[in-house]
């Protein structure tokens, strides 16, 4: 029985970080993962989690895992997925490491990702978005910093990890304010700011406390906001913005949403889906795909290109095999020249 817990270690706190340049997100989240699988599998083993070896994991027992976290933990297929994910991630280390787990590593490789609905985003109207962002009360210093927040995280669709992470000096406030974001797998972007949004940061940056953590948002401790701490505070203004807008209350607002928002509401203004792709920081243009199927106006410019039908009823007569063939061969296909 070759132990797991040295080769996890390596792989949480070397290879993630060092070989890999793994964000700490990313490490937290694969931990995450690890922690619920070896407490799953220490009570199918009757063993303590420590104990474990890395034959015990094998593709059997990872199927019931992934069975556990819809079944029990009522994990979406796109949360068991991530986990899966985690799991492949961390054999595709022990494989070149312990040769004798090979065979078992290609068994769990072929664990195939579960498909499911993908529904459409949700995302704030414009006039939402102006109810939100009238929420906080700007004469407090923690108005004005919830305030900065929330118009950072819809004008420049940041993820929640980049707007907690931001530090003081990603602020450039030149004659063109401007924010530099080191995004998901390291890739950097400079986005300009609407006067507002960097009047609204200036306005902060003046009241922010100057002793604490060098991050641009602390909370009232002096220290880094959190991730929970942003949600904590959007889903307050949230419920002050559905007094104006009553259609808020209908809708799910996380820091997410934010992010969609502003991404629909700049695909509604350039109708170029690249631009979109590059403001947002996605790797490929395909993942920025998902707002073109929730943007109404695209398929009405289609359906006004493409007229009313003016179909009418006809007879189908079944093509003769011999002369379908005589044509195809008249056309060249299929044949050489």
């Amino acid at each position: 029985m070759t132990p797991l817990a040295p080769y996890l270690s390596a792989f949480l706190r070397e290879h993630l970080p060092r070989e890999r340049g793994a964000s700490q997100h990313t490490i937290a989240s694969y931990a995450h993962c690890y922690r619920l699988l070896l407490t799953f599998a220490a009570e199918r083993r009757k063993t303590r989690p420590s104990r474990l070896g890395i034959e015990d994991l094998d593709a059997t027992l990872i199927c019931a895992f992934l069975d556990h976290l819809e079944a029990d933990r009522a994990n979406s297929a796109k949360s068991r997925n991530a986990r899966l994910a985690a799991i492949h991630s961390l054999f595709r280390f022990l494989e070149y490491r312990v040769p004798s787990c090979l065979e078992q590593a290609r068994r769990i490789h072929v664990i195939p990702m579960k498909r499911s609905v993908q529904p459409l985003v949700g995302y704030l109207t414009r006039a939402e978005m102006q109810a939100l962002l009238a929420a906080p009360d700007p004469r407090t210093a923690a108005g004005l910093r919830d305030l900065a927040m929330l118009h950072l995280a819809f004008a420049a669709g940041l993820r929640v990890s980049e707007l907690v992470g931001l530090g003081l000096e990603q602020f450039d406030d030149a004659a063109m304010p401007s924010l530099h974001v080191i995004g998901k797998g390291r890739r950097e972007r400079i986005l300009p700011l609407w006067q507002e949004t960097a009047r609204t940061l200036r306005n902060w940056i003046a009241l922010r406390p100057t002793k604490g953590d060098p991050q641009l948002f602390l909370n009232a401790a002096g220290r880094k906001m959190t991730r929970s701490g942003f949600e904590y505070i959007l889903r307050k203004h949230a419920t002050v913005a559905a007094m104006v807008e009553t259609s808020i209350a209908g809708k799910r607002v996380t820091p997410h949403v934010l992010r969609h928002s502003c991404a629909m509401h700049t695909l509604q203004a350039t109708s170029d889906v690249r631009k979109v792709s590059l403001w947002l920081g996605h790797a490929s243009v395909q993942t920025t795909e998902m707002y073109l199927r929730a943007d109404p106006t695209e398929k009405l410019e289609a359906l006004t290109a493409m007229g009313s039908p003016t179909l009418q009823r006809g007879r189908f007569t079944v093509p003769d095999k011999l002369m379908a063939m005589l044509t195809e061969a008249a056309s060249g296909r299929n044949y050489a020249e």
